[in-house]
């Protein structure tokens, strides 16, 4: 139960049982190259010093906003010759979100990872164009999906020869506005011979709950992050920004970046005290 993410230095890392926690993080979309290179710089400079794996996460094209007027991202042309240029002047794999079947193809030459947001965990043709790139594939459960469907998904990038597939836990819609964890999908769907990785930030968010645009509980990132590591996932997925509340998406539901090496530190501990 463990995927192998190329990296630009021409190692692995590789993600699952017996091995560190992997982080992807980075702020939701990309809103200009200099804060996409602070946030990547500092991040792969503590996960470094922490001992963990860490893959630079920013959106180019956030297709599911809430409102027309929200920001989006620089779109694909732009966000990827961004994300090119973070991957090889750094040194970092980065990761971001496709959407559509022929966003796939370009992404997957700068892409270590491609991802497959929530909304469109069931978009068989999305799915089959993501594993006929040979990239490992980070599938997002829906919140509209329970943790045994899916295998579904996980069995749609196999049968179009996926082999290297993430499962993501990012809440389940419960009510309106609202989402809930339940835990026990982590070991369910970690059944399904996948690493799981947990959405830490995603997971506190209020979908519409701001009227126009997404809010967010911040401050309940870190007992969920803890509940998480210590079920027993592989890696966490975290939305992280210098000032949240000037973010130009998910701000609300982002941690500020000076304050994640703390909380790194202590599920670090949870994570061994787990393994051990």
């Amino acid at each position: 139960m463990t995927v192998s993410v190329a990296t630009p230095q021409g190692t692995d890392i590789q993600v699952g049982s017996g091995n560190p926690l992997l982080l992807i993080a980075g702020p939701c979309a990309l809103e200009s190259e200099e804060l996409a290179r602070t946030v990547a710089g500092t991040m792969q400079e503590i996960c470094a010093r922490l001992g963990i794996s860490y893959v630079f996460k920013a959106s180019f094209d956030k297709a599911n906003r809430t409102s027309l007027e929200s920001y989006r991202g620089p779109g694909l042309d732009e966000g990827l010759e961004i994300l090119s240029r973070i991957r090889e002047e750094l040194q970092v794999p980065v990761i971001s979100d496709v959407h559509d079947v022929s966003q796939v193809a370009p992404a997957a030459e700068v892409l270590d990872i491609i991802q497959i947001p929530a909304f469109l965990c069931r978009q068989t043709d999305l799915l089959v164009a993501a594993a006929k790139t040979d990239k490992p594939v980070n599938l997002k459960k829906g919140q509209f999906v329970s943790p045994w469907d899916m295998k579904n998904g996980v069995n749609k990038l196999r049968g179009a020869g996926g082999t290297k597939t993430m499962l993501v836990e990012r809440g389940a819609s419960f009510g309106y506005n609202n989402l809930v964890v339940d835990m026990r999908s982590l070991p369910v769907m970690r059944g399904f011979g996948c690493p799981v990785i947990f959405d830490a930030t995603h997971s506190v968010q209020l979908p519409g709950g701001s009227g126009g645009s997404s809010g967010g509980q911040r401050e309940f990132i870190a007992p969920l992050s803890r509940a998480a590591v210590a079920a027993g996932i592989d890696g966490l997925f975290m939305e992280v920004h210098p000032d949240p509340d000037k973010a130009l998406c998910d701000g609300p539901n982002s941690i500020p970046l000076d304050s994640i090496e703390p909380l790194l530190k202590q599920l670090i501990r949870v994570h061994e005290a787990v393994t051990a």
